[in-house]
């Protein structure tokens, strides 16, 4: 377990809350579910909701995750936002008054992913990578739950992607 997450552990928050933000085929469902599958995998308390109106068309996507000791809801309030993770950086404009003081924007990671993947399909698990080094989840359930939502597809490549992006907050 990395120094980071071991931090994390102590920390008294009891429960987490992750807004995914970006456009349609960007893979926001995709991220989300893997860092739900993560959480439930480490044992925590686990809710999701999508909002994805005219996604095929290239429309708003995101999705509240919050996982914990115990959550009831699993939409977010403004100001509540641990962590902002936007694949799209209008995306960010527009949810950025979810973020909490204090909490987490990852936008300056995604230039950083779009610049290190061989691969435009692979900044959402860059950007996974990266959140998982904050949160308090360990790495062996996220790989367990990169492989139950990828499969076979690519897993590979999908593993050394986020394992880049985990590596890239120690940097």
């Amino acid at each position: 377990m990395t120094k980071q997450l071991k931090q994390n552990k102590t920390q008294k928050q009891s429960n987490w809350n992750i807004l995914f933000a970006g456009t349609g085929g960007q893979g926001v469902l995709t991220a989300s579910e893997v860092a739900g599958y993560a959480a439930v995998f480490d044992g925590y308390h686990v809710k999701k909701s999508e909002v994805h109106g005219m996604a095929q068309r290239g429309g708003s996507v995101e999705s509240h995750l919050r996982f914990g000791d115990g959550v009831f809801s699993p939409l977010i309030t403004k100001g509540a936002v641990d962590f902002l993770v936007s694949f799209h950086k209008d995306e960010r404009d527009r949810m950025k008054d979810f973020l909490k003081k204090g909490g987490t924007d990852l936008i300056d990671a995604l230039e950083k992913a779009k610049s290190s993947v061989s691969d435009p399909k692979f900044v959402n698990t860059y950007l996974l990578g990266v959140l998982s080094s904050y949160l308090p989840i360990t790495e062996q359930s996220w790989m367990k739950a990169l492989e139950k939502a990828f499969g076979q597809k690519r897993l590979e490549e999908n593993k050394a992607v986020f394992s880049q992006g985990r590596a890239r907050k120690q940097q």
